[in-house]
């Protein structure tokens, strides 16, 4: 015990003898961070109802901003209520782990694993949304038949506006 009381001193002083620099340059006091618009995140959503209307299935979507909060929600005539809940969650989760939902799928296997954390689901269905390499949304779907449809209807939403926010950059 004395060791470890002795080796954690050490350290300490150590520390504090050489301060770390966290940057070789001063950092400015604000980042400008890139947000789709309103309407931008509506396009999203009704460009994935049409092809999820395509397809023959009615389903819930919602696109998320950067911070995962609600943009657009739409919900089909028929589509359950449930598919409004989860919807959101596969938008949240996309634009968390900046990945689609599909590769998360079996990714975390451990009763105690990060894909137990309530509001996250790892199942086809949310897609990322981004420009330029940088995450500024998520937009999830559900409430067809396959977690493929979903995905399928969630990735032509992104489509319909990917080349304006490229060019938007």
């Amino acid at each position: 015990m004395k060791n470890t009381v002795s080796c954690l001193m050490l350290a300490s002083l150590v520390f504090m003898a050489n301060p770390v620099s966290f940057a070789a340059e001063e950092q400015p006091l604000l980042v400008n961070i890139k947000r789709m618009s309103m309407e931008t995140a509506q396009r999203i959503a009704v460009a994935a109802i049409k092809q999820c209307r395509k397809e023959g299935v009615q389903i819930a979507v919602t696109v998320v901003d950067r911070g995962g909060h609600a943009q657009a929600v739409l919900r089909d005539v028929l589509a359950p209520d449930v598919t409004l809940k989860i919807s959101k969650q596969k938008a949240y989760t996309a634009m968390a782990f900046n990945s689609a939902t599909s590769s998360l799928e079996g990714r975390f296997k451990s009763p105690f694993s990060v894909g137990k954390v309530q509001g996250l689901v790892m199942s086809a269905g949310g897609v990322p949304i981004q420009v330029g390499g940088s995450i500024v949304g998520g937009v999830g779907v559900s409430g067809a038949p396959s977690g493929e449809t979903d995905e399928k209807c969630a990735r032509a939403g992104v489509e319909e506006v990917s080349g304006d926010l490229e060019l938007a950059e």
